[in-house]
């Protein structure tokens, strides 16, 4: 099936065909709402060329029948689109300390390309956090720790003392949040030198509401970390216009499956000069 190329970018927006490293638009899959395989494969084949990847949030792949996880990234794979896992491996840490390998090894043979780490639910401690991105790329899949702002504060270390492999006795946990972009930072800079392909920032407390968007968080994530090794979470379009507007149209971005068409047109520029054009637009191609 011939997919109409109803757009095109100017040459100097400089965003390259798929695969791309940056200018990324992953995919929210079965979660929030249930996608069967026949309206899959008609985002894939209608929109499949503004898709990067497809996430199973949520760990719900977990749910799912293996036969049905395969043909799901089959299917994926045929439109150059990874497959992400969600949030999940921490549920497999109870099991044992082979349970991670494992867990590698199943989504490597259901057809997954990348394993995201929710590093927030994991609770792991640093250098274990460090090992299983190694575990996971000696696997030969790619590596996408999430992070989000709020630590709980006994992961901070004392002192002032942030020393890459420094040891920090443990303190009791505590169920008091605070704020420290720069241990987000320091963790996801070490995940990214132990071979980490992206790290994917959470948008509760950063950018979950456009008229709350904490732009000084994400311009010291975006200028510490770059702007092809991080990708944000937008929860909705108006946040998507908000990325697009300050970072251009490299910025890789997390969106709902219904807010693809959207985002390509912000993407392209040409196309509208913002939100309400944009949606004028799109809405012939449904």
């Amino acid at each position: 099936m011939s997919v109409l190329r109803w757009k095109s970018f100017e040459e100097n927006e400089d965003r390259p065909e798929k695969p791309r490293r940056y200018g990324v638009t992953e995919m929210r899959g079965p979660h929030y709402t249930l996608l069967t395989q026949n309206v899959l494969q008609d985002i894939f084949e209608s929109m499949g060329q503004f898709v990067d990847g497809l996430k199973f949030s949520g760990g719900s792949h977990s749910l799912m029948s293996k036969d049905f996880i395969k043909e799901v990234t089959n299917m994926a794979h045929q439109h150059d689109i990874y497959v992400s896992t969600g949030d999940w491996a921490e549920h497999l840490l109870h099991r044992g300390p082979s349970a991670f390998r494992e867990y590698v090894e199943e989504c490597k043979h259901l057809g997954f390309d990348t394993i995201e780490l929710n590093v927030g639910s994991l609770e792991v401690p640093e250098e274990t956090l460090l090992r299983f991105v190694h575990l996971i790329k000696s696997g030969g899949l790619k590596a996408k720790p999430q992070f989000a702002v709020k630590f709980n504060k006994s992961d901070i270390p004392v002192g002032g003392d942030r020393a890459f492999g420094a040891y920090i006795v443990p303190r009791p946990r505590s169920s008091e949040f605070v704020e420290d972009v720069d241990l987000l930072i320091r963790r996801a800079e070490r995940c990214l030198e132990a071979g980490a392909d992206m790290i994917m920032i959470d948008a509760d407390d950063v950018c979950k509401y456009a008229d709350s968007v904490r732009a000084d968080i994400i311009a010291k994530v975006i200028g510490r970390l770059g702007l092809e090794k991080t990708m944000f979470e937008a929860s909705n379009p108006r946040t998507s216009e908000w990325f697009i507007k300050q970072y251009g149209p490299k910025v890789n971005l997390y969106v709902d499956h219904s807010q693809v068409m959207d985002l390509e047109c912000l993407r392209g520029h040409n196309l509208g000069k913002n939100h309400a054009s944009v949606l004028g637009s799109s809405y012939f191609l449904f």
